[in-house]
């Protein structure tokens, strides 16, 4: 079945529907916990099937509502390309094919840009500050709002933290050198290079490797050592880059579909939240724990050449990233609120990574 037909035969359909007999009203009017009904949800995902970290994140998380559901909720995971392409993901869910995604918020930007900040923001906020805003700033009361017009309910279920800059085939020493690059990036980082001359490309994960091979790209960002080091990027680049301006705490979001999760009894739709929550740190520390040990392989077994962007280059891009922040921040009531809870909250962080984490960084720094 093509996937386009299985959204528009599936769009309406309600694959979460109970194995027993009993009448939607029913469904949304019985909200305790009831051993005889059972449930089955679909999810898919951004990612190749069962890819390091975030692909084995999505089965963690289905496993987890399985295992803790005692199979009343059994959901199965599909990578990018199984049953949907990888930017099919959030329609897929709105439409209500599949009960559950797994992707990343600036994927969307095209539904609204205002939704780069729930994913990563260019010189931005760390992974786990974007959790502290959603749990204490009013992100998460944003988010909600803006994802609940596709009739979405966003969770966070961690992030990779930082990344590197990506992988290229030429030096980068001044702006001028940037120019005619065409680079696969998403989000507002994409948008930052398009207006420094670089051609930017948005391509699933499982289409890189052949992409930069073939020509098609002169660079790529993807993500963190762990990962980057999984696709083999290193065969086909010369020079890695850092550090990782454009993705300072990518967040990975699990998306819902609002009517198939309200429809589950209570007890089911706490599992699936606590299933969700209990990923975050799980994935986070994933990423902290291998990325060390992947860079080291990069730089001794592949012998990777690591440069850093040069100050006046990161100078540049910050100063193109204000501008493009603050016109994203006026196309709508709705944007301006987020942008202005982001950085009302990222000023906080600034102020106490001063005295935090920024000292704790310098002091046990090699001398």
């Amino acid at each position: 079945m093509k996937r386009r037909d299985f959204i528009n035969q599936a769009s309406g359909a309600l694959l979460a529907t109970p194995l027993v007999g009993c009448s939607r009203s029913e469904q949304a009017t019985d909200k305790k916990p009831s051993s005889d009904k059972s449930y089955r949800w679909k999810m898919v995902t951004c990612w190749p099937k069962n890819y390091p970290g975030l692909g084995t994140s999505a089965e963690r998380i289905a496993a987890h509502i399985n295992n803790m559901s005692n199979g009343r909720l059994e959901v199965t995971v599909y990578g990018a390309g199984e049953l949907v392409s990888a930017f099919e993901v959030f329609d897929t869910v709105r439409s209500g094919a599949v009960a559950m995604g797994h992707s990343a918020a600036y994927y969307w930007q095209g539904k609204n840009r205002a939704f780069n900040f729930f994913g990563s923001v260019p010189f931005g906020m760390n992974i786990v500050e974007m959790i502290a805003w959603f749990n204490h700033g009013g992100g998460q009361e944003l988010w909600d709002e803006g994802y609940g017009e596709f009739g979405l309910i966003p969770i966070a279920v961690g992030g990779t933290g930082m990344q590197m800059g990506g992988w290229f085939n030429r030096e980068i020493n001044s702006i001028e050198d940037l120019k005619g690059i065409k680079i696969r990036i998403p989000g507002l980082a994409s948008q930052i290079y398009e207006r420094l001359g670089m051609v930017p490309v948005n391509l699933p994960g499982g289409e890189l490797f052949t992409a930069l091979q073939t020509g098609m790209l002169d660079a790529v960002e993807w993500s963190t050592p762990y990962n980057d080091l999984t696709f083999g990027f290193y065969k086909i680049a010369d020079y890695y880059y850092y550090p990782g301006w454009q993705e300072p705490g990518v967040v990975i979001e699990c998306l819902l579909n609002k009517d198939m999760f309200m429809e589950l009894p209570d007890d089911l739709q706490a599992i699936v939240r606590n299933a969700c929550e209990a990923e975050s740190i799980r994935l986070l520390t994933e990423y902290l724990a291998l990325n060390p040990d992947s860079l080291r392989i990069l730089q001794d077994k592949h012998g990777v050449q690591l440069r850093r962007f040069p100050d006046k280059v990161i100078d540049k891009l910050r100063e193109v990233a204000d501008d493009v922040l603050a016109e994203v921040a006026s196309e709508s009531d709705y944007a301006q609120r987020v942008y202005r809870s982001f950085n009302d909250f990222l000023g906080k962080m600034k102020m106490w990574a001063q005295y935090s984490e920024k000292m704790l960084y310098d002091i046990r720094a090699p001398r």
